[in-house]
């Protein structure tokens, strides 16, 4: 991550809202030209994502209803990072498992993400986890709220490529992944980071899973 050319000082928070998941703040922050803007900032604790990809090259995808956007939408399996003190890479193991009932031998980091830097601190960590075994137990995980309705869905890379750049795949991280993933194959997977790599939006989540 490059060095800021400008000093951006807070010189004062005030908190504004705190829900089940995100808060709201407000920064009052001094300009490089010396003036003071007040900036909200919608705070999350971060999250992971999974780009699960089979011996076929088929993406394990879910479908899940996102009442903000009011319909169902494509996208990675994923989950916040809402356990206190567990690495990111547990977490991510744990929704793969959750979401898909699947797990994985091969893990790596694909790409990291903030998925609205304007407006919020999310930071998203996408993994590609290849290797995958599917896993069948009863008690796995009991879906409620909108992943009651959700399913798991495959889809070659090559068409999740072609719904991104057609408009029909629109969650942001989904999108993110497939093109960083289409990429990385075509280099032979030899850029991408070890699972547990260095994570400056979230240092203390990047430490290896027990």
């Amino acid at each position: 991550m490059t060095a800021d050319r400008h000093h951006f000082e807070v010189l004062s928070s005030e908190h504004r809202f705190s829900g089940s998941v995100i808060g709201v703040r407000t920064d009052a922050v001094r300009m490089p030209d010396g003036s003071v803007a007040n900036r909200d900032v919608v705070v999350h604790p971060g999250a992971v994502a999974i780009l699960a990809l089979d011996a076929d090259d088929s993406v394990v995808m879910v479908r899940q209803y996102r009442h903000p956007v009011g319909h169902e939408l494509l996208e990675l399996p994923a989950g916040l990072l809402d356990v206190q003190g567990e690495p990111a890479l547990t977490g991510a193991r744990r929704e793969l498992y959750e979401e898909a009932a699947l797990a994985a031998a091969d893990w790596a980091v694909l790409l990291d993400i903030y998925n609205s830097s304007g407006m919020s601190d999310e930071a998203i960590r996408v993994y590609l986890a290849r290797g995958l075994t599917e896993i069948v137990e009863e008690d796995r995980f009991a879906p409620k709220h909108e992943e009651i309705s959700m399913t798991v869905e495959r889809y070659p890379l090559e068409v999740l490529v072609r719904m991104s750049l057609a408009g029909e795949l629109v969650n942001g991280t989904a999108v993110c992944g497939v093109l960083a993933a289409w990429a990385a194959r075509a280099d032979g997977w030899s850029g991408l980071r070890p699972a547990d790599a260095h994570w400056p939006a979230r240092p203390d989540r990047a430490r290896p899973a027990g």
